[in-house]
């Protein structure tokens, strides 16, 4: 076989194709032909997408299954119009889906499509254009990547469009940029503001609707209300709120008017020509209350500026608005009071409101059927009174307090706040504080101290403080359970929330009822936790935990290891040994019903005579005998009633039977009578103490000496005090052998009942003692009494001497 040799001058085949019809059946078939380079077919089929991406979401879907979406892409920057103009098309319906939009991100088709919006391009390219951008804008990104690519200016170019559609999707997207302080600025810069004032008159509401709330955000800029209102803009706005044919563009362009009005220089130009004057006639036009309730709302933003605010006070605004409080239409009574409040943030106006009667008239409205206008008038009322008592006492004279408290109890947030903030600044005033409170209005607050909402918090813990003022509001909360709740916000991290239910314990803390129950719920552990910390403490819990101890002379004995001499104890009192910090003091009602165990005993004091207690017969007889009588004989009557008492505690009873309740304790109770009737007579303050010494040495155990001090059967006798008793609360008046720690708590309590006074102080090693203050020497020659000096009562070796505090003698009584 020869070899194949092409031959010279063979020339291609000439025969053209005969055209071919395509039929395509599938979307994905019609995908495919996005990839022709005939400029037919691409037209047929992006003109064939379009009109399937438009009949639903499923059928976009598909499209972006497909493969759609990057072919599409491409062919919008296409040499032929018209595959550009039908390849817009189908990517704008495309573009409204969620998920085409999605992957539309991932394409950085924005620029392609930018390049498109000149002036010169066709007007269908437009609208789809703008309508893929209106989709695209409402992502972050995308907005950045629009400003980054320069497309504000052929954006504003294209709102004054000849076509509808194409200015609406314009308008959007300039809208969805404007959110952003940059674009805000660009806008004004590039000329925006005409074309935005021109779609005002627009035949389509969605353009004017889209054009207002553009301007309320461009104008929010100083220097673009300033080209606004070269540009007539305040005038065509209130042109608009003129035609009630725009009633729905009236809340808008109020706001834009707002917007302007705030600037106190636009104000001041505004209102020279007129426009302060046109806009009071919106808010005084009766028969139409949708402009009037948007303008007083525009009105009261205004006056947030002390600078404005003098020009509306001038004009009388107060009255105006104290007569639409009276008004039919409730968005104007709503819109009225919430003007009461702005204003009311300038003492001035608050004066005007009472003057003019305008607290009874707010005062009605807390009785309103509507909950938006009783929460509007709550917040009146409570700006009204905020550190002005003569507004205070008007709402109480119209009966405002009594309503007030009835609003505690709404499910409305802002009403509870605002109620309890209004109550809160009328009970300065005790004849008011006292009614709000014979009204419920303690019950009424425990509620919301159960609440999530901060303000509720803040607002009801401010009442709260307030009010608990007396024992009996206290006593109230305390059976109305309210104190556990009040507790638990000593957990909130919230500043305000803290420092004022701080503040509301400390109200609380001044009866030893209400102390000791808080402490029960863990207030002192959390108050020392929070003291602890750098960012939670403050001088509101320092306060707090000081009045808790203060009121519970219990814990603060075991805590600090030391009572003050304006400590005064009293019944109740119990020495529970030493805590440590952060361990929680159980109550003395706890510790009784405890099983009897092998620590030390607690140690309790009780005075309190009951009617049915018998009195011994030596005590009866005579009196005078039984003060002067023997050491021995003192102590018959005691180990009587120790014996009574022994028969009463052990006898099995269940805790259901009856109420706790404390021991009686007739020896200290004689103790008492004792030291008031042998003691406190005597003249010189020595001796009293010394005297006081040695009947606190007589009733436990006498002298001992330092040598002999271990041989004393102090630790035996407890524990058999403690088997008899069957409980680990002894009374103090039972111990009849007491060494330092119970010497010094008696010698305490006795002090404390005659009215003397002296510290109570632990050591280690159960010792503990008590410290007096006394002159020492006499008077000096100009006059003047020496300094006192501090001394420490001997109560053990040689009972009623006064050791000088820190000499030798002192610090070995102190320690071992």
């Amino acid at each position: 076989m020869g070899k194949k040799v092409k031959k010279e001058g063979e020339s291609p085949c000439k025969e053209t194709f005969e055209p071919l019809p395509v039929e395509g059946k599938t979307p994905a078939t019609v995908v495919l032909l996005l990839s022709s380079s005939e400029e037919d077919i691409l037209v047929k089929a992006c003109d064939a997408i379009h009109t399937f991406a438009e009949k639903g979401d499923e059928n976009k879907a598909a499209l972006l299954a497909f493969g759609a979406l990057e072919p599409l892409c491409q062919l919008i920057t296409h040499n032929n119009k018209q595959v550009r103009r039908n390849a817009f098309m189908a990517l704008g319906i495309m573009a409204t889906d969620g998920d085409a939009k999605n992957a539309l991100k991932k394409l950085d088709v924005i620029p392609s499509i930018i390049g498109k919006l000149s002036l010169e391009e066709d007007v269908v390219v437009h609208e789809y254009a703008t309508l893929c951008l209106a989709s695209l804008s409402v992502d972050f990104i995308c907005k950045v990547q629009i400003f980054d690519n320069k497309g504000l200016p052929p954006l504003i170019q294209l709102l004054s469009s000849p076509d509808p559609d194409v200015k609406k999707n314009s308008l959007e997207v300039i809208f969805n940029l404007v959110q952003d302080y940059q674009s805000r600025v660009a806008v004004h810069e590039l000329g925006g503001i005409p074309p935005l004032l021109e779609l005002l008159k627009s035949d389509f509401p969605v353009i004017q609707h889209l054009a207002l709330k553009t301007l309320q955000n461009v104008t929010t800029d100083k220097d673009t209300c300033h080209t606004l209102r070269q540009q007539q803009g305040f005038e065509k706005l209130m042109d608009i709120l003129s035609n009630t044919d725009f009633s729905d563009l009236h809340a808008e362009a109020l706001q834009v008017v707002a917007n302007c009005l705030s600037d106190s220089d636009s104000f001041q130009l505004i209102h020279k020509g007129g426009g302060l004057t046109r806009l009071m006639e919106f808010v005084l036009t009766p028969n139409m209350p949708e402009i009037q309730s948007s303008a007083i709302k525009c009105i009261a933003r205004v006056a947030q500026s002390p600078e404005n605010f003098k020009v509306l006070h001038k004009q009388s605004l107060e009255k105006v608005l104290v007569e639409l409080l009276s008004v039919a239409d409730v968005s104007v009574k709503t819109a009225a009071c919430q003007a009461v409040s702005t204003m009311s943030f300038h003492q001035a106006s608050k004066d005007s409101f009472r003057d003019l009667g305008g607290i009874p008239a707010v005062v009605q409205l807390l009785k309103d059927e509507s909950l938006a206008l009783r929460e509007a008038a709550t917040q009146a009322l409570s700006n009204l009174t905020q550190s002005n008592q003569l507004n205070a006492f008007a709402v109480y004279e119209a009966g405002g307090h009594e309503i007030l408290v009835q609003q505690l109890y709404e499910s409305c947030p802002a009403t509870v706040a605002n109620s309890a903030a209004t109550l809160a600044n009328m009970a300065g005033q005790e004849v008011v504080r006292c009614s709000i409170l014979s009204h419920g209005a303690i019950q009424a607050l425990v509620e919301p101290l159960k609440s999530t909402n901060t303000q509720v918090l803040v607002n009801t813990t401010q009442c709260l403080a307030a009010l608990a003022c007396d024992t009996e509001a206290r006593a109230e909360l305390q059976s109305a359970g309210g104190l556990q709740p009040l507790v638990n916000l000593l957990r909130s991290y919230h500043k305000e929330v803290l420092c004022n239910a701080c503040l509301a314990i400390n109200v609380c803390a001044s009866d030893q009822p209400t102390t000791v129950d808080m402490c029960k719920f863990g207030a002192l552990e959390m108050l020392q936790e929070i003291n602890q910390s750098v960012h939670r403490r403050s001088s509101f819990s320092k306060l707090a935990t000081i009045s808790l101890l203060n009121s519970n002379l219990s814990v603060k004995y075991s805590l600090t290891g030391h009572l003050a001499s304006t400590d005064v104890i009293s019944d109740g009192f119990y020495d529970a040994g030493k805590a440590r910090a952060g361990q929680r003091i159980l109550t003395l009602e706890e510790l009784s019903k405890q099983p009897v165990n092998q620590h030390q005993p607690i140690i309790v004091i009780n005075t309190a005579t009951e009617e049915t207690v018998d009195v011994p017969e030596e005590r009866q007889s005579n009196p005078s005998e039984a003060d002067t009588s023997s050491k021995a004989e003192r102590r018959t009557p005691r180990k009587k009633k120790e014996d009574e008492k022994q028969k009463d505690e052990i006898r099995p009873e269940s805790p259901t039977e009856k109420p706790w309740k404390m021991m009686d304790d007739v020896s200290l109770q004689l103790l008492v009578k004792e030291a008031k009737e042998s003691v406190f007579p005597q003249s010189d303050e020595r001796e009293q103490y010394a005297a006081l010494a040695r009947l606190v040495s007589d009733a436990m155990g006498g002298a001992v000496e330092m040598e002999k001090l271990h041989e004393f059967p102090w630790v035996l006798h407890l524990s058999e005090l403690k088997f008899q008793l069957q409980s680990n609360v002894v009374p103090i008046g039972l111990i009849s052998r007491g060494i330092y720690c119970h010497r010094a708590l008696l010698f305490k309590c006795l002090v404390d009942c005659i009215g003397m006074s002296c510290t109570l102080v632990r050591g280690e090693y159960n010792r503990a003692w008590n410290e007096v203050l006394l002159f020492s020497g006499n008077p000096s020659s100009n006059g003047h009494s020496s300094q006192p000096c501090r001394y420490i009562v001997d109560l053990m070796h040689q009972p009623g001497s006064l050791l000088r505090a820190n000499t030798p003698a002192a610090v070995q009584y102190q320690t071992i």
